[in-house]
Order: structure tokens, then C-alpha cells, then sequence
């Protein structure tokens, strides 16, 4: 497993801590994997066959585990800022796959046909945010697929008591501005009341090259 780590903002700190661990808690059950497959079995309709997929701020690798079911055969990279969670990850994905750093660290020149983010965008600090766009872009050979809180305008808003720890905007519609040749693919909306796969309100994009 390969480590960075230097951690600049506070809501890098926040997550590589002890509130990063109490995470893995709170998201890991066989609900969460059902609602996951039935998420992405829609997301991707319009991506065709994938073959990799990296994921930023993979967690545990729930995200990644429904990606494996759905497409057996495509290859597995994630990052991850917390420690715990990077351990978990590295069990399910291989220590070479595995990338405990921030992701304004991350560097690579390994592409893939899938940069995932899901539930990230919304814990950076606004002002780095021009540096996650930009290693979403650069790691995608393909699609880049992004699953957040939506706001036309950026907000932020208490989280479990804590201020300055999540932003909700446009993460899409800057990024279709910031690169050009991406276009929109597909979008759609998952909601928490939704009686047999429900998740966070969360609004997806699904932006190809």
C-alpha cells in the first residue's frame, strides 16, 4: 500500500481521524451494497463495457465491491486519506491498488475508463477543489462519474454538529466548464425515502471525454 502522509486542510485531518473511523461504521452493510449495485446498474447504462475504475476516497471499498459484482472482470484502484479505512480497502482490493494519501496528492499517469467520486466532493475545502476536478480529468481515459449533494449556488452546511465540513454547489457543471471537451452523459437523482434501495439525496453526473 502506498502512503502520503502530509495532510494540509482541516477537512483532511477531520477524515484521516478519528471521525474518518467512526465512518466505516455507519456505511457498511449488505443495504448499502444492494442500494450500490442498483445505483450504478443505472449510472452506467450509458458508459458501455468498463474495464478499470479508480475511485477517489474509496473508504472501505463498498463502492468498489458493487463495481466488482457488476463487471467481474474489470480492475480496482482506489484512494484513501484514513488509515483504518485504507487497511479495509487494501484487504478487498490489493496493497498495490491501494493509495493511502490525500487526493491532492495522488499522482499517477495510470488512467482509467472510470474515475468514481461519491460523497467526497462535498467534505473538500472549496478552495482545492480546482485540484480535485483536475485529478478526476487526468485519471479518466473515459467517463468520470460524480455523486454529490446538489446546490446550484455553494453552501455550506453543519455536519453531525461540525461547521466547515460540507459544501454543497455544481461539482458537475464546474467541471463541464472547467474542461470542454467533457460532455454530459446522464444524470439522475437517488433519494432517501425510496422504499427498496434508499441512499443519501444525492444528485449523480455521468461526464464522458
Amino acid at each position: 500500500m502506498k502512503e502520503t502522509a502530509r495532510v494540509r486542510t482541516p477537512q483532511e485531518e477531520f477524515w484521516a481521524g478519528s471521525f474518518g473511523v467512526d465512518y466505516i461504521n455507519r456505511n457498511e452493510s449488505p443495504q448499502l451494497l444492494a442500494a450500490n449495485l442498483s445505483f450504478y446498474a443505472t449510472a452506467l447504462k450509458k458508459a458501455g463495457k468498463i474495464s478499470s475504475c479508480i475511485e477517489f476516497g474509496a473508504n472501505i471499498g463498498m463502492n468498489l465491491k458493487a463495481l466488482k459484482l457488476l463487471y467481474p472482470d474489470i480492475a480496482l484502484r482506489g484512494i484513501e486519506i484514513n488509515p483504518q479505512a485504507a487497511g479495509r480497502l487494501a484487504e478487498l482490493i490489493g496493497p498495490a491498488n491501494t493509495f493511502q494519501t490525500s487526493i491532492f496528492d495522488f499522482a499517477t499517469k495510470e488512467k482509467a475508463d472510470l474515475a468514481l467520486i461519491k460523497g467526497v466532493l462535498i467534505h473538500l475545502n472549496p478552495e482545492m477543489l480546482h485540484v480535485a476536478y483536475e485529478k478526476l480529468y487526468e485519471a479518466s481515459n473515459k467517463y468520470i462519474l460524480i455523486a454529490e449533494y446538489y446546490n446550484p449556488s455553494p453552501v455550506a452546511i453543519k455536519y453531525r454538529g461540525h461547521e466547515d465540513r460540507l459544501f454543497k454547489r455544481d461539482f458537475a457543471g464546474e467541471m463541464l466548464e472547467k474542461y470542454p471537451d467533457l460532455k454530459l452523459l446522464d444524470y439522475g437523482f437517488l433519494y432517501r425515502r425510496d422504499p427498496v434501495f434508499p441512499q443519501d439525496d444525492i444528485t449523480w453526473f455521468l461526464l464522458g471525454k
